[in-house]
């Protein structure tokens, strides 16, 4: 673990957003859009973001003897490690939903999104959406949150109603399988999911570090 991750881990981030890890353990509401837990998780990562702003954190680690660029990573790096703890956290409900609790009545007749590969594919390409529009736009400044955020909370929640009615269209029913149904569609959507998470982050992180290395502090 690096310099910067600690002084984010320790020093940048709220006692908030480690809590906010939490709301994973809504992958277990029947009834529920069970993928706002990642909307709420994400909304953690915010918090953080913006006490660090009125800390005027930024300008502190701009100050150390390290590159703008690290400054970035070290922010990339503290998100990505806050989205996995709840991505784990969801994968582990999923899995339980998926063997123990596949037939319990509760999930069986819920319509809304079951808790499978599917859903964590979707869970990692909201998170894709958070790294790309909010963080990609915080470092268009270091300082303005809002907007991008507002925008975030946009394109999140009509992902998020998309996904949860892409099942409801005639042919696509596999999408919401219980148990190990059609669990080879299943993979291959999670694994879609990992590939726009990992390309939707990447392209941010590499624009951000060139466009915080064009702002004067």
């Amino acid at each position: 673990m690096n310099a910067l991750l600690k002084k984010e881990m320790r020093l940048s981030a709220l006692v908030l957003t480690y809590l906010f890890i939490g709301f994973g353990v809504m992958t277990m509401l029947p009834g529920y859009p069970i993928l706002c837990g990642v909307f709420f998780l994400t909304l953690g990562i915010y918090r953080s973001f913006q006490n660090a702003r009125e800390a005027n954190d930024i300008v502190y680690s701009a100050l150390l003897p390290v590159s703008k660029r690290d400054v970035v990573k070290g922010k990339y790096q503290f998100v990505i490690l806050i989205e996995f703890g709840g991505f784990v956290l969801m994968a582990l409900l999923t899995a339980l939903r998926m063997t123990l609790l596949k037939d319990a009545a509760v999930y069986r007749e819920n319509a809304l999104m079951n808790a499978n590969p599917f859903f964590l594919g979707a869970a990692l390409f909201v998170f894709g959406l958070f790294n790309a529009i909010f963080l990609g736009g915080f470092f268009r400044t270091a300082y303005q949150l809002g907007k991008p955020f507002v925008i975030y909370i946009a394109v999140a929640f009509l992902s998020i109603g998309a996904a949860e009615a892409l099942h409801h269209v005639p042919g696509m029913e596999a999408l919401n399988a219980f148990g190990f149904e059609h669990i080879v569609l299943q993979i291959f959507l999670l694994l879609g999911g990992v590939i726009l998470y990992i390309l939707l982050t990447g392209v941010s992180y590499r624009k951000a570090c060139v466009d915080f290395e064009m702002i004067d502090l």
